[in-house]
């Protein structure tokens, strides 16, 4: 049975019924306690659930004390597995009858039990040495020991399973089987349930805590993929039951172990075969080497010396009394992790962990540590809209989207649909127009009569192309306009993204970021004439601009006419390579008011005006003097404007935006962890009827809630989402400063601060001063202070935005569907279109260390070679979410893969060649010395894409004309630097033809230094390249040293030769020999590949064979089922044995066009 979001993560539609939820678990919590025999709290002990269910709970408790509690089939599992690996190296460590897991352990079945224990029944705050905790007005806020986690040194994993990475330190058996008794036996005071904390020591609940989850591994494609998942239990010591609602609410509440229903072994098509186990215990930093059964220095290994796995004294601690994580996994599928730190994020990760660990080991998917969002671009349309704007390609009609989707409307005689789910979305004819003007909306009927309606703010217009028009307002007390929306979107897919790379913002909206003004034109009557004297300037002007005129035999439309659009006019007007010298200089000579003023002519201007434009427009006079501030028909102007990075000294760099520019509506698909699988083009329908490539990515977020780090949501009033997060009910913050109640009245007097707050933000304020409870509240503006300074990784658990905006996922799949002339009942399936990595950069701080990376321009194209070498090393520079910068590993997920990191990038780099994709990635943090720009090109990133037709992304189309220019290798101070390793860089003509659908003026936005980071510092520069090639080498030494290089496919067997020895075969990484082992071409004929199709049959059929054996074991001992239990155990069996039929008549071919699986990683085969 499918559990329904509120069990699964606790989201109720509105506070009132989260209010109720909350009570109902309360009730809950009390009768949990209760059953084990513990004290419960004086506010519920008179609960009538309670009251009314003691002589059941003291007949439950008899009979556990009487016949003990038999473990459920996941603990089972993970038993055997342990007590399987292990074998004799536990011997005189577990007693026989000993348990191997947390005894007697208290399940959290339901979403919200674990935050009701995480905090006393009757106080709002306890303090203990590994955690604070605070009941606020928002929610609950727990503050860990420490603010974030670290990556050096943290990752151990035991041996004689797989292959250890390099990076990774080994662990003998032995240690990790007293570490994990140690684990099990917790300081009492760690066992102690916050919820019975503040109680006489009598009765305070001493206990774990325990959980299941089933995240997402393989994503759905509808009618082709059915969606996979793992099983993962944690385990935490009551004080820590905080870290089990912060998993729980991310990836949702699996519910009771033990019920078959929630029996992964019975999940035939559902489950991927693979199990989890995650034990916090912080204790284990105070444990002793020697203890642990570590050998002394003398009697270690090479290996255990390199990663002090060893002692010389017998008082060093373990991992030098540092945080740590250890995996125990097997090719069988089983993975239990034990976690000595108290992190949040560590949680997440280790999740995450596990998770890539089950799809290398199930094949077809990924788990790709990326963000994306599916990005509709958005246009103004001023006053007035026809479907005749769109173009002559587009020719949908009325009568289609009745005879497919009348169903889902109420069709009116008048000629027009009203959707029956959501009221306020209205379906139009071809032939309607829109009038702000007047606030209606005129068609013509079938029946040849006109008819209209009036339009709303707050209705969204569908034409039967799938383009939608609103109403917009974007700052209250501005000019309404009208706003359309492509009916198509662009799945921007950022993967392989460092830390603090940028993976949130990309979906982010740019709205939050915009900020409005006055339009100034200063001298305005010299701006009215310079723009005349340009409107002036005759055709033949015009049409020389060009080198080569592109048609000669046309002469240059005015700048006027209809016929040409606003766009063309940006373009005219925005210096560019393709224009003569002369012809860029009379440009660069026009003051940037009078371009301004020029293009809002352009923009606002009718042909029934004639020559008569100037008239429209005035500034006030002041003092007798002429002001600044445009007016269109006496009404003051605004314009909007972006933030792109800063000056040296730290002033916000703000840039205009078009006149027709509006936000692209973006709806979030990724986050941190995605699940993705590739599937062949042959087996898809319904596809955006321009994409035409053999295969095609498909992704999904894993996460129901996103561990948000607001980093500018300090500055009041800028990060308007935020704050408006902040002022929700039912929300789990970390690292925030607790503020007391009292406080907030002080907040509302200082009246110029408070005032910069959002509208939201003010409320919540103002309600939490008027309030009696709790005691505590949290702000955007005050996070957690740590060493006498605020922490640079304040967190939150952000709702997905698709969970609280349904009706904008529906209008974008309504869109889609129309355009693509879909059928009522057919998926609607969005591929990811573009690949697009972030990059951390930063520029050189020789105090700390660290050498620069801010050597990349904007945006940078590489090809496979260099972006697998990229992708290889995943080079960081600092970064607020970690304790330093290096490397991250292969694809960034280095630090928390307990597999060798090759076959996630065999994966990647398959997955690039059979979907033919291309990496562009763009810069966060820095662009050389000179320039920070933190996310904010981040933010621009998907509005270029979204606005780019898809033969413009090409990489090719780019070069031939111009927009991308190529690094090269130069000579300096007599060594070889290797440029050619940055790939492709943007040109000023990309930054005008593309950035100039954003900004007024994009020239100035990216100037020539910001393109090219070497006319910043040449020094600093060469540095960069050389530090990344050093580390490129560095990185590749370890795929020798832990054997990865045999498990790598040939394209990347030669690549990583090359990082580490300089040649492969004789050849370098410019070799045309070389580079041909990164093409397409042959891929699906070659060895190798037909290897990787062949391992996943292998895999797919021992999964269905197990499936069979254990549903029918399963039916043989349940002989009191219910029939309909049995029926639907029985079609799950016969499912199973069809599934294992198909395989025989189809074998391997079936997974032809997929990335199958690594050889090496198949049970049995592995080395």
């Amino acid at each position: 049975m499918k559990r329904t979001l509120q069990e699964t993560i606790g989201y109720f539609p509105s506070e009132s019924e989260a209010e109720a939820a909350q009570r109902r678990l309360t009730e809950l919590a009390n009768v949990k306690l209760a059953s084990r025999g513990f004290a419960v709290p004086e506010q519920g002990g008179d609960s009538p659930l309670l009251s009314l269910g003691r002589s059941l709970l003291a007949n439950f408790e008899e009979k556990l004390r009487i016949f003990g509690e038999p473990l459920c089939p996941v603990d089972q599992a993970i038993h055997d597995f342990l007590v399987r690996y292990l074998g004799d190296q536990a011997a005189g460590v577990f007693e026989a009858d000993e348990a191997w897991l947390p005894s007697s352990a208290l399940t959290l079945e339901r979403h919200g039990l674990a935050r009701v224990f995480s905090l006393p029944a009757d106080a709002d705050r306890l303090e203990s040495d590994i955690l604070s905790s605070y009941r606020v007005h928002q929610g609950v806020c727990h503050n860990p020991a420490k603010d974030r986690r670290t990556t050096e040194g943290v990752f151990h994993i035991v041996e004689d399973g797989l292959p250890i990475p390099a990076d990774k330190k080994g662990v003998p058996r032995r240690t990790f089987a007293r570490l994990l008794r140690a684990a099990l036996q917790p300081p009492e005071e760690f066992l102690r349930l916050p919820y019975t904390a503040t109680r006489p020591a009598a009765e305070q609940a001493h206990t774990f805590v325990s959980l299941l989850l089933r995240p997402m591994v393989c994503p759905e494609v509808p009618g082709v993929v059915r969606q996979r998942t793992m099983e993962i239990r944690f385990f935490a010591p009551g004080a820590l039951v905080s870290n089990l609602d912060f998993v729980e609410s991310i990836f949702g509440n699996a519910g009771d172990p033990s019920l078959p229903e929630n029996d992964a072994r019975l999940d035939a098509g559902g489950w991927t075969g693979h199990t989890g186990c995650v034990i916090l215990a912080p204790h284990l930093t105070g444990l002793r080497k020697k203890d642990l059964g570590l050998p002394a220095f003398g009697e270690a290994t090479e290996r255990q010396r390199a990663d002090g796995m060893c002692w010389e004294n017998e008082d060093e601690l373990y991992n030098e009394g540092g945080a740590f994580k250890i995996a125990c996994r097997d090719a069988s599928g089983v993975c239990v992790t034990l976690i000595a730190d108290s992190y949040y994020g560590y949680c997440k990760k280790e999740v995450k962990t596990q998770i890539s660990f089950a799809a290398n080991l199930f094949g077809l998917c990924e788990e790709e540590h990326a963000g994306g969002a599916l990005a509709f671009p958005s246009f103004d349309h001023g006053e007035d809209f026809s479907v005749a704007q769109l173009g002559s390609l587009v020719n949908h009609t009325w009568e289609e989207v009745v005879r497919r989707h009348g169903a889902n409307m109420e069709v009116k005689p008048e000629g027009y649909g009203v959707d029956r789910r959501w009221p306020d979305i209205v379906y139009l004819p071809e032939t309607a127009r829109l009038d702000l003007r007047t606030q209606r909306i005129t068609w013509q009927r079938p029946d040849g009569l006109s008819a209209e309606r009036k339009m709303l703010a707050g209705e969204t217009y569908v034409m039967p192309s799938g383009y939608k028009v609103e109403m917009s307002q974007s700052v209250k007390g501005q000019r309404w306009r009208l706003v359309g929306t492509q009916a198509e979107g662009t799945l921007c897919h950022k993967p392989c993204t460092v830390s603090g790379g940028g993976k949130s913002e990309i979906s982010k909206s740019l709205a939050d970021a915009m900020l409005a003004g006055p339009v100034t034109i200063p001298h305005f009557q010299e701006a009215l004439r310079r723009v005349q004297e340009i409107l002036d300037m005759g055709q033949e002007f015009f049409t020389s601009r060009f080198h080569t005129p592109r048609q000669p035999q046309l002469p240059s439309r005015p700048i006027l006419d209809p016929s040409r659009s606003f766009g063309s006019v940006v373009r005219m007007m925005t210096p560019g390579h393709l224009f003569t010298e002369s012809y860029n200089r009379w440009l660069e000579a026009i003051p940037r008011p009078v371009r301004g003023l020029l293009l809002i002519l352009k923009r606002r201007y009718q042909a029934e005006w004639g020559d008569d434009w100037a008239s429209k427009f005035s500034v006030d006079m002041i003092d007798g003097q002429p002001g600044i501030e445009l007016k269109f028909y006496n009404q003051r102007l605004y314009t909007r404007y972006l933030r792109v990075g800063f000056s040296g000294q730290g002033a916000w760099r703000i840039f205009g935006l078009r006149k027709d520019f509006a936000p692209a509506v973006k709806l979030q698909r990724e986050d941190d962890i995605t699940a993705s699988v590739v599937v062949a083009a042959e087996k898809l329908k319904g596809l955006h009827p321009k994409l035409d490539e053999p295969a095609y990515k498909f992704v999904a977020n894993c996460e129901y809630r996103l561990f948000q780090r607001p980093d500018d949501a300090v500055i009041r009033g800028y990060d308007r989402a935020t704050e408006a997060d902040f002022s929700k009910k039912g929300m789990f913050f970390s690292n925030y400063e607790p503020l007391p109640r009292g406080l907030a009245q002080e907040m509302t007097e200082d009246a110029i601060r408070f005032g910069q707050f959002t509208e939201a933000a003010q409320k919540m304020i103002q309600e939490v001063s008027m309030s009696d409870v709790p005691d505590w509240f949290v702000c955007t503006a005050n996070p957690r202070i740590v060493d006498g300074k605020p922490t640079k990784n304040p967190r939150y658990l952000q709702n997905r935005p698709d969970l609280g905006d349904p009706r904008k996922e529906y209008l974008g799949e309504m869109g889609a569907r129309l355009y693509r002339r879909l059928e009522a009942a057919a998926p609607v399936l969005n591929p990811a279109h573009s690949v697009l990595p972030g990059r951390r950069n930063n520029p050189a701080e020789p105090e700390a260390g660290i050498r620069p990376l801010a050597v990349f321009g904007p945006i940078h194209y590489q090809e496979l070679p260099e972006l697998f070498m990229d992708f290889a090393a995943s080079l960081t520079g600092k970064s607020p979410s970690t304790t330093g910068a290096g490397s991250e590993g292969a694809l960034t997920k280095g630090p928390f893969n307990c597999l060798l990191p090759i076959h996630d990038l065999n994966n990647a780099l398959l997955s690039m060649l059979l979907t033919r994709s291309h990496g562009f990635s763009s810069a966060a943090g820095h662009i050389g010395r000179k320039y920070r720009v933190d996310h904010d090109i981040s933010l621009v990133v998907p509005e270029v894409w979204s606005r780019m037709h898809i033969h413009e992304r090409d990489p090719q189309w780019l070069i031939d004309h111009g927009c991308l220019e190529s690094v090269k290798d130069f000579e300096h101070q007599g060594r070889v630097i290797p440029g050619s390793r940055l790939g492709w860089r943007i040109t000023q003509e990309f930054v005008s033809r593309f950035f100039g659908r954003v900004f007024n003026d994009p020239t100035a936005v990216f100037p020539v230094d910001m393109l090219r980071p070497e006319l910043q510092s040449l020094e600093e520069f060469v540095d960069g390249i050389e530090h990344i090639a050093e580390a490129h080498q560095r990185v590749a030494t370890n795929y020798f040293l832990d054997g990865s290089l045999e498990h790598a496919i040939p394209p990347l067997r030669a690549l990583l030769t090359i990082m580490a020895e300089g040649s492969w075969e004789g050849k370098t990484w410019h070799d045309p020999d070389f580079r041909r082992l990164f093409e397409a071409e042959g891929l699906m004929e070659s060895e190798w590949y037909q290897a990787r199709l062949e391992a996943r049959a292998v895999t797919a059929r021992r999964l269905w064979e197990r499936h069979v054996k254990d549903l029918s074991k399963f039916l043989e001992r349940r002989t009191r089922l219910q029939p309909v239990e049995r029926a639907v155990m029985e079609e799950k069996l016969h499912h199973a044995r069809e599934q294992l039929l198909d395989l025989e008549r189809t074998g391997a071919q079936r997974y032809r066009g997929s990335l199958g699986l690594d050889p090496g990683l198949v049970e049995g085969r592995s080395s």
